[in-house]
């Protein structure tokens, strides 16, 4: 009896040891158990959670000469550079995945006589999104509101946006950099890894209380792309195309500045298009320290015959432990 007991006292304390020697494998058969089948079209050479890894997540848009999506990539067509160190593609996936947006809107003196255009263009990008989307309204002047009741985070009701897009008069001054910090905070408590903002402004800045640089830090941290949409006439003093341009670069995304307020709609729509025709690439750092520094990022590819193709992805992120990172596609993600 006493040999069964010692016995039992063992493998009791073998178990024990295995969860403790072993704990991100066992949390890593939990979320594959959970999770449900992976996407045909996702490649995942890594688990869901890893320790003292960073999965760099990349969407890419990958357009031909004439400006039309190219769709038919594959994994090995890619090669993603790291301060100019090739690196391991680990995930690779595109599809029509949800996605967290914010739209964050000038409502400034400045913005007054495009208010409207601006409203129907943002509802555009509404009705072109998924379904499943995630969605919220920034507001922004000498303050930054947000549009939506304070008990609803996000919404993909045109109805309500349309609401959170007009609740404000456009008067004051520009909050622009303010309006950003709080939007890309506000974009992390979204379910979906994918997060877009789209900003629509003149790109004056005379009301914030945060800089331009901390801005670009944030967006450095985050894995948001920011798309921005310029809207000057003759009698914006405080117009600044070169921070609308450098903002968007910094992540990925893509400035527009239309001679005509009614095009807003269109550039709208083609932002869309953009987000839902995307490759997502991820990859573990070679260079595994999270020691606060600058990465710039290459990324090439090449289409049939091997003809070389441009790709627009973030060309840089900040290698800090509060960076924001995620598999793409998922509610689960890599935290």
């Amino acid at each position: 009896m006493e040999g069964h007991f010692r016995a039992g006292e063992r493998s009791l304390a073998l178990f024990f040891a295995l969860l403790l020697f072993f704990p991100i494998a066992a949390r890593s058969a939990l979320n594959t158990q959970t999770s449900g089948p992976p996407s045909p079209n996702t490649e995942r050479s890594i688990p869901a959670i890893s320790v003292n890894v960073q999965l760099v997540v990349l969407h890419a848009t990958v357009r031909d000469r004439k400006g039309r999506f190219v769709s038919t990539l594959q994994k090995q067509d890619f090669r993603v550079y790291e301060d100019g160190q090739l690196q391991t593609i680990q995930l690779f996936q595109r599809e029509d995945a949800p996605v967290a947006v914010g739209l964050v809107v000038d409502n400034s003196g400045s913005m007054q006589r495009k208010q409207s255009d601006v409203a129907a263009a943002a509802l555009a990008f509404v009705r072109s999104s998924n379904a499943d989307d995630e969605m919220f309204v920034v507001n922004f002047n000498d303050n930054v509101t947000f549009g939506l009741p304070n008990t609803e985070l996000f919404s993909a009701k045109p109805s309500e946006l349309e609401r959170a897009l007009m609740g404000v008069p456009a008067t004051g001054k520009t909050a622009l950099y303010d309006a950003i910090e709080t939007s890309l905070t506000q974009l992390q408590k979204a379910s979906w890894d994918k997060k877009v903002l789209i900003v629509i402004s003149d790109g004056g800045d005379n009301a914030s209380k945060q800089t331009l640089n901390r801005v670009l830090q944030g967006a450095g941290r985050s894995d948001a792309i920011i798309y921005t949409i310029g809207l000057f006439d003759e009698y914006d003093t405080d117009r600044n195309p070169r921070v609308l341009k450098q903002i968007a670069r910094a992540t990925g995304g893509e400035a527009f500045f239309p001679e005509e307020t009614s095009a807003v709609v269109k550039i709208c729509e083609g932002i869309a298009g953009d987000i839902r025709n995307q490759y997502t690439l991820g990859y573990s750092p070679a260079n595994e320290k999270l020691d606060g520094s600058y990465r710039t990022i290459k990324v090439t590819t090449a289409g049939p015959h091997g003809v070389k193709l441009p790709v627009r992805t973030r060309a840089s992120y900040i290698a800090s432990p509060n960076r924001n990172v995620a598999g793409a596609g998922s509610k689960e993600g890599v935290r």
